[in-house]
């Protein structure tokens, strides 16, 4: 059971609607009448950004599930608000809720490619593609204040290191040339979310991300400057947003996307109960409906941890939505695999008074 929306505040283009406690609290508030009839003034829920200096930058994990093992974060907490983020129970181990807090109580890495270059500089450290937004989103709205994600390419340009990035933030434009000349010496894919085609759905999910139109001209773009587009039809949510699987990977080839990637929607911790207090406010009439076929998938529960199953779930449910998007991208002429990255260039950028190669 969720605890009562705070009265006093007025939400805006938020995903949750609550601040469920996290799961480390040993002990839990409720708000009660005080017995004055003074009333609170209501305000305006506003995001907080509060800076942070790690002693490093790169966060080394050894998952069997994702294809990398080391990846970059540098925001904790995502402000687009997206209902069903995996990540929100990230923020219980820093006291915060995986409710609105994760949303509207975010930490920046403002020294995010100092640390990087410090740490890419030691003698024992080997390369290995970086990954960009598998927790947060890099290009979240505050990052076009805070231009923490240029400094980070301009790292590892110079020093000719190979990264991923997934992002669903319109943001990651701005950033196209250095991503261009990346994608020119094979240092980069670019992956890009879509949920939905729907811009109402999509306003009710992910409240403060891009429009899908908005990702469909991300994917033009950035394809047009000649880097390898993945679109990721991710999380796939049965009844609601499963039906359009096939549209959104031909909206996307057509787009310019020469890849792309599936997963089931995943409601680990937290994220469960936030999710169906969303469906209750946003979509009563198919509630059950959708809780019925994701426990379909996940062995009759909201959600199956297991490693190896986690990201494509289990059953006749799981294998249908599987084929569905395996025929699809067959049809439309995805490509089957994705070169790999350069790791041969990586070496520490010229000084000067180098010398120069001859060849």
């Amino acid at each position: 059971m969720l605890p009562p929306r705070d009265p006093d505040e007025i939400l805006k283009a938020r995903g949750a609607d609550t601040r469920p406690a996290n799961r480390f609290d040993r002990l839990a508030s409720e708000r009660a009448h005080d017995g004055w009839d003074i009333p609170e003034e209501a305000a305006l829920l506003r995001t907080e950004v509060t800076n942070e200096t790690p002693r490093s930058i790169i966060t080394r994990n050894r998952s069997p599930d994702v294809p990398f093992d080391r990846s970059i974060n540098p925001y904790r907490g995502c402000e687009h608000g997206c209902i069903y983020c995996f990540a929100r129970p990230s923020h219980a181990y820093w006291g915060l809720s995986p409710g609105l807090d994760f949303e509207t109580k975010l930490t920046a890495k403002p020294e995010a490619a100092r640390l990087l270059a410090e740490e890419i500089a030691k003698p024992s450290y080997r390369v290995a593609p970086i990954a960009f937004g598998t927790n947060t989103d890099p290009y979240q709205p505050v990052e076009s204040k805070l231009r923490i994600m240029p400094g980070l390419w301009q790292v590892l340009l110079d020093w000719n290191h190979p990264a991923s990035l997934v992002t669903r933030g319109q943001t990651v434009l701005r950033d196209l040339p250095l991503l261009a000349e990346m994608a020119a010496r094979q240092l980069v894919h670019v992956g890009v979310s879509i949920t939905t085609l729907d811009a109402g759905l999509a306003r009710a999910m992910e409240p403060r991300a891009p429009a899908p139109a908005t990702r469909l001209r991300m994917i033009r773009d950035l394809a047009d400057a000649g880097i390898q587009v993945r679109v990721m039809v991710a999380p796939v949510i049965p009844v609601l947003t499963e039906p359009e699987i096939e549209r959104i990977l031909s909206a996307a080839r057509e787009a310019g996307a020469t890849h792309a990637s599936m997963i089931p929607l995943r409601l680990p911790l937290e994220v469960a109960p936030l999710f169906r207090d969303w469906l209750a406010r946003h979509r009563p009439d198919a509630a059950t409906h959708v809780m019925n076929r994701v426990r379909a998938m996940r062995g009759g529960r909201d959600n199956d941890p297991r490693f190896g199953a986690r990201m494509r779930g289990e059953g006749i449910e799981a294998e249908l939505m599987l084929n569905r998007f395996r025929l699809a991208l067959k049809r439309l002429n995805y490509a089957r695999t994705i070169p790999p990255l350069d790791c041969t260039r990586f070496g520490p950028p010229p000084r000067a008074g180098d010398q120069l190669s001859l060849f």
